[in-house]
């Protein structure tokens, strides 16, 4: 039990869930305010090397990779278009975060997709709302585009006057991060209305698994400040009132 209780969790957040009638430990990780200056390999060498198990998988946060990727940008530099203050008025505002729906993520939407194909996206997206399908938009433009981030008050800052584009060449950024770590590494796009899987490395589980062990997003980066974590199969899964109890493990990865 010593050994469980070094293991810390975001507030609201569970160290341990089941999947697939195994437990999985998932362990956040604090960083220092990564910036387009640092390498995201150095920062998982710093932090997350010397805390790696033979067994673990590191997860890392799509936008703190995209930021390392200089693709970060203060919305004061971004000079919105017509076309992108047209549609971005026509998009859902969520209260988890406001995607497409401002003008600046919109923009860097119009720039990484081309006009045209966020014109025909949004065509089609109005035609298959009126049949009750959604998704249409994203469906269209790409994955790249539905991991734009915008500015949100709860994000730390100063990215909360950012727009950040999705991850360029995720499998590389991932493959990359994975030979620092020793283990395979996944860069996901986590937030509390699901998780997108957009890189991994070899040797990763399935796309299924890794949406499912982090599907209540127990990484944090906003005041938590732990863009990166490490997902490692458990002996303790967490019981009613936090605390933790032991319980049976095989060990192993459905698929590795």
């Amino acid at each position: 039990m010593g050994r469980a209780r070094k293991l810390r969790v975001n507030r609201g957040k569970r160290l341990a869930v089941e999947v697939g009638g195994r437990a999985y430990a998932r362990i956040p990780i604090k960083t220092h305010v990564v910036t387009a200056a640092d390498d995201i390999v150095d920062v998982v060498r710093r932090y997350a090397v010397p805390l790696l198990h033979p067994g673990d998988v590191l997860v890392i946060s799509e936008k703190v990779v995209s930021i390392t990727q200089q693709r970060a940008y203060p919305i004061s530099q971004i000079k919105p278009s017509c076309l992108a203050r047209i549609l971005s008025k026509f998009v859902h505002k969520s209260p988890y975060g406001i995607g497409l729906g401002s003008p600046w993520t919109m923009e860097l939407a119009i720039r990484e997709a081309s006009p045209l194909r966020v014109m025909t996206a949004a065509a089609m997206a109005g035609v298959a709302k009126v049949f009750g399908a959604r998704g249409v938009f994203y469906r269209v433009c790409g994955s790249g585009v539905a991991a734009i981030d915008g500015p949100c008050d709860y994000t730390l800052p100063p990215y909360n006057r950012y727009a950040i584009l999705g991850p360029s060449k995720p499998d590389e950024a991932a493959e990359s991060a994975s030979r620092a770590a020793g283990v395979p590494v996944a860069i996901v796009d986590a937030s509390d209305l699901g998780v997108t899987v957009l890189g991994v490395s070899s040797g990763c589980p399935e796309d299924v698994f890794l949406a499912e062990v982090l599907a209540d997003n127990p990484l944090g980066q906003s005041y938590e400040q732990t863009p990166i974590g490490i997902v490692r199969p458990a002996r303790y899964v967490p019981v009613r009132g936090g605390a933790v109890t032991p319980r049976r493990y095989s060990g192993g990865w459905r698929r590795c």
